[in-house]
């Protein structure tokens, strides 16, 4: 029987699962904000009252570090109705219930993304297809995060393209976005191993799950199965450049602050991206 290929739904399974909602869920209530991320987001977000959009929250990790950090107008939202609500549930207990958690796709954001904007939405202040909102410029966020390479956990590039035209398009002109992927390219052992995995799609011999080259789906213990999309700098180069963003910013994560070891045994190394949002 041939294997079924890796679709959303595969992925938002693997999310609701209940080992994946354990450990995300601890992480957002023992983990906070990394030391990177603090760096990043105090240098590039600088006003705490911008009302800024979190893709992919999970269970509030960064999320309630944001809050905790002095940022009060924050959406957030994931497609794993399970990790919404623990970040819920984390949100209330934390006092900061005030957060919006929405279950939503990045690649088809709901009109509520754009309502939330205004205390008392309005239905003229957006047009809207099955697919797509746009707000008023004035009622757009200030700034948008796509953290712990959630936007690489969406499968095909033309869907990760997607979200992040869909991002683009709640954002206000110059608002940043501070994404994070792995990097196939990193050092020579992964390039070699990369090497390894081209010659297998040529031969037709890799993973049949996979879609595009660059991908991963594997089982981690205490975590379930995950996929992941491995891209390449000049990869995400030529995303930001065709949805509208303009690059600003990248750089390793071990080169902007040393993490503690909870962080660099929750997470490889990866690279942190900024962009801004272009017209």
């Amino acid at each position: 029987m041939a294997a079924k290929k890796i679709t959303p739904a595969t992925v938002r399974a693997d999310f609701n699962d209940p080992a994946a909602v354990i450990h995300y869920a601890r992480a957002a209530h023992f983990m906070g904000l990394w030391a990177s991320e603090r760096v990043l987001i105090g240098r590039y977000f600088t006003d705490l009252t911008a009302p800024l959009l979190e893709a992919g929250c999970g269970a509030g990790r960064a999320t309630l570090g944001l809050w905790d950090a002095g940022y009060k107008n924050l959406t957030a939202f994931d497609f794993a109705a399970e990790l919404i609500d623990q970040a819920r549930s984390l949100a209330t207990t934390r006092g900061a219930a005030a957060i919006r958690f929405l279950h939503a796709d990045a690649t088809k954001l709901p009109p509520e993304i754009c309502h939330l904007m205004d205390d008392k939405p309005r239905i003229s202040s957006f047009k809207s297809t099955t697919d797509n909102c746009h707000p008023l410029d004035d009622k757009r966020f200030g700034g948008a995060l796509f953290l712990f390479n959630g936007l690489m956990q969406i499968p095909r590039r033309a869907r990760r393209r997607a979200a992040l035209r869909h991002i683009h398009r709640v954002c206000a002109l110059g608002a940043p976005l501070l994404i994070t992927t792995h990097d196939r390219e990193q050092n020579q052992v992964e390039r070699a191993l990369w090497r390894l995995e081209a010659l297998r799609w040529e031969r037709g011999e890799q993973d049949p799950r996979l879609l595009e080259f660059g991908d991963r789906y594997f089982d981690e213990a205490g975590v379930g199965r995950t996929f992941m999309h491995l891209p390449d700098r000049a990869e995400i180069l030529a995303d930001f450049a065709s949805t509208g963003w303009t690059h600003t910013f990248d750089a390793l994560r071990k080169t902007i602050a040393p993490e503690a070891r909870a962080v660099r045994d929750f997470s490889d190394e990866c690279r942190f991206w900024v962009a801004h949002r272009g017209p």
